[in-house]
């Protein structure tokens, strides 16, 4: 141990993003307790299954995981991103099947280890940047061959497929924009980056296109139900005439609406808690919105960890939140920009660009932003696969950090 630790360069550890890291981790340990504490669904569980409790064993964990990807330096810790990406390709097909990947709220993407559960999509975020910025770190002019491109756009798709057919819509959306940035960062051809990004609005245009306005009948693909309830609930579409139809009968009516006050309970509640914290917030394990339940049980700890931060701490705590964030992808930006290397530049901006979409995402969908898409907040929301692989790129952050050749 004591080898390991006199390797690391640490003069030159960001204290920053040290700083960041543990205020985001005691805001996370506080306000997962304050979630759970008189939470009926974890009432009986023993000390040790407790969300808190087993947060803070998961932070242990990301840590020491991210200490160890400190050791060595990241030019070397890419000479096995392929060989780590398709293992992380093989556990998300493994995943997929029956008897292998276990089931939760009708998706499968867990392995059940028993004591835990295991979220692969989770560490292959963490392989797909390592593994793009690997390839895109070849001679800028070998990036003008489309045929290069398109192989990095086949590493991209490989991974987002596979993640959207467990389904996990929210996780797999991450990769997309994330690869995009990585790759005009690398300095692919403008050219190129229009005609995708055009392809990419377009498609996005055509796939919204497609869910709402093509009857089912014709649809060889269907967008599982819930999901498309999610996009519905975003865009407001009346549930009434789209479900029950011109020639409805009120008792038809009444259910679809009905349904569509469910589907849109949990954002409702979200927004309430925000809107109600105020300036200072109603105090730590005071806000109503989660003590008495509105803000449902099962969804307060994790997907809406920031509704309870913003009821209990208000204005004041959110904006902290925010701004440990912040510091965070400064740190990060101010890295890749100092970085002489193509490899570190692009492996940073894929982290911080990993990094701001999930922020953005979760908060959006805190206040009605996007839509609902089960997306963590990193290193707050409750969850071990997410909160470890969110310490592990961020230990690939500082180990750029550490070891880049700075301009």
């Amino acid at each position: 141990m004591n080898y390991l630790i006199q390797k690391i360069p640490w003069s030159r550890v960001d204290k920053g993003l040290l700083f960041a890291l543990f205020g985001l981790m005691t805001f996370g340990l506080l306000f997962v307790y304050s979630a759970t504490y008189n939470n009926e669904l974890f009432s009986s569980a023993t000390q040790i299954k407790q969300p808190y409790f087993k947060q803070g064993i998961f932070y242990l964990v990301g840590l020491t995981v991210a200490f160890v990807l400190c050791v060595k330096d990241y030019n070397q810790i890419a000479r096995w991103a392929y060989v780590f990406y398709w293992l992380n390709i093989i556990m998300l097909t493994l995943v997929l099947i029956p008897g292998i990947g276990s089931i939760r709220y009708g998706a499968r993407r867990w392995f059940d280890l028993g004591f835990t559960q295991f979220q692969p999509s989770e560490m292959a975020k963490v392989a797909f940047i390592l593994a793009l910025a690997q390839f895109l770190s070849r001679p800028k002019g070998e990036l003008s061959d489309s045929k290069v491109l398109f192989k990095g756009i086949g590493l991209c798709i490989l991974p987002f497929g596979l993640i959207l057919m467990e389904p996990d819509l929210g996780t797999s959306l991450m990769i997309l924009p994330t690869g995009v940035v990585m790759m005009y960062v690398s300095g692919a051809p403008s050219a190129f980056m229009r005609k995708l990004i055009g392809g990419a609005i377009i498609t996005t245009g055509l796939a919204i296109a497609y869910i709402f306005f093509i009857p089912n009948d014709w649809k060889p693909i269907r967008l599982p139900d819930h999901q498309k309830r999610r996009l519905m609930v975003y865009f407001g579409v009346d549930y009434a005439k789209h479900y029950a139809g011109p020639h409805a009968t009120n008792a038809e009516i009444n259910r679809a609406r009905a349904l569509q006050r469910q589907d849109s309970y949990n954002v409702v509640q979200a927004m309430i808690s925000v809107g109600s914290g105020g300036l200072t917030g109603k105090g730590w394990k005071k806000g109503i919105q989660n003590t008495y339940g509105y803000l449902p049980r099962g969804v307060a700890h994790n997907d809406f960890i920031f509704s309870v931060i913003a009821e209990e701490s208000g204005f004041f705590g959110s904006t902290i939140v925010i701004l440990l964030y912040g510091t965070i992808i400064i740190v990060g930006i101010r890295t890749a920009t100092r970085c002489r290397d193509r490899l570190g530049r692009i492996l940073v901006t894929g982290v911080v660009t990993m990094l701001f979409f999930h922020v953005f995402v979760n908060i959006g969908m805190n206040i009605r932003m996007v839509p609902v898409t089960g997306l963590p907040l990193p290193l707050l929301s409750s969850g071990g696969s997410s909160v470890i692989c969110s310490l592990a790129a961020l230990g690939l952050l500082q180990n750029v950090k550490l070891y880049q050749k700075t301009i």
